[in-house]
């Protein structure tokens, strides 16, 4: 297990993230919160479904990451006539060396910006299902590796839906979280009406991290220690949904894993080398929603998801901070949950 060596990692983590999180700020006016949930799916090795009605910046605050980023970058915009050999590549008939030669597609970039998702055709989404979980793209039985880091960045609109595909449970389940933006404050809109009036504000964004950094980053997110009955926690949010009576498809053993590890990613966020329960609460709606499907009758009740994982988050027990531990494999004595129990609901 990847481990912490010294204080001096995790005092790198949080100055790397500062830079990028200043960065992606300059541009996405008055969205902490959403800036730091996109920081954390990258250290978690997720990806990120940002949806949202159209012109609050969906598509600016993945240009934003992407470009705080020494990376490769690649734009798809979709399109219903857009082919999956556009997304994966194709293998070309070389007349010169008569063998067939490997063309790559969008997807091999280290950041992958998908514009309007959802207006692509099933054929087209599924092209990306093989990467997002595996890291890799399959081609005439050839397999090739994707570079590390690879994060996904997908925006669509769910007002409009003439023209579009809704995403299936498949995809839906591969992103790490899912983000709305929203409207910005009146003072925040003002400031953003003064600094991007008359030029586009990413164009004087330069990266602030190298690709190499991010990959040690996530490293160490790896070994952020995740006691026993946080563990425990996080299986019993997401047991919880595949029984409730307003659900008629709860989150799946993925869904746990994106937890946890979007638990370890906001742990390091925060300077600690353990994880909370306060983590798993702070991260279970941005993780779970949008996965579950709420029954007929809930819809009728206009009950949504996100109040599904809330009251889910209410009713199921928050663990006690157990005794002083030791051993954890961080090189000296720590409390399971660090030094402070966790917040009680």
């Amino acid at each position: 297990m990847t481990t912490y060596d010294d204080r001096a990692s995790l005092t790198d983590l949080t100055a790397t993230v500062e830079r990028v999180r200043s960065s992606v700020e300059g541009v996405i006016e008055g969205k902490p919160e959403v800036v730091r949930l996109s920081l954390t799916v990258l250290l978690a090795e997720g990806h990120l479904l940002i949806e949202d009605v159209p012109g609050v910046g969906k598509t600016m605050l993945a240009k934003a990451l992407a470009r705080s980023i020494d990376c490769s970058v690649r734009r798809i915009q979709f399109t219903p006539d857009l082919l999956p050999s556009d997304i994966t590549g194709v293998s070309i008939w070389d007349q010169q060396r008569r063998d067939f030669e490997f063309k790559p597609g969008a997807i091999f970039a280290q950041i992958v910006i998908g514009d309007e998702i959802n207006r692509a055709s099933p054929k087209t989404q599924s092209a990306l299902l093989e990467s997002m979980e595996e890291r890799q793209v399959t081609i005439d039985g050839q397999t090739y590796e994707l570079p590390n880091p690879f994060m996904v960045v997908a925006t669509q609109n769910p007002v409009e839906m003439e023209g579009t595909y809704p995403l299936p449970e498949a995809q839906r389940d591969r992103f790490m979280a899912r983000v709305s933006i929203g409207y910005p404050s009146a003072e925040a809109e003002v400031q953003m009406l003064d600094v991007h009036g008359g030029v586009n504000p990413l164009d004087d964004l330069q990266p602030v991290a190298h690709a190499h950094e991010i990959v040690k980053l996530v490293e160490a997110v790896r070994g952020v220690h995740v006691a026993e009955t946080v563990r425990r926690y996080a299986v019993d949010l997401v047991a919880a949904t595949r029984t409730h009576p307003d659900l008629r498809l709860g989150a799946s053993p993925r869904a746990t894993l994106h937890l946890l590890r979007a638990a370890k990613a906001s742990a390091a966020l925060g300077g600690r080398e353990y994880a909370l329960p306060d983590d798993v609460q702070a991260l279970a709606v941005a993780v779970l929603a949008h996965r579950l499907l709420p029954t007929a009758q809930a819809q009728l009740n206009r009950r949504t998801a996100e109040q599904v994982v809330q009251e889910i988050l209410q009713n199921t027990p928050v663990p006690a901070a157990p005794q002083q531990q030791s051993g954890f494999g961080l090189g000296r004595g720590t409390a399971a949950f660090g030094q402070q129990p966790p917040r009680r609901l």
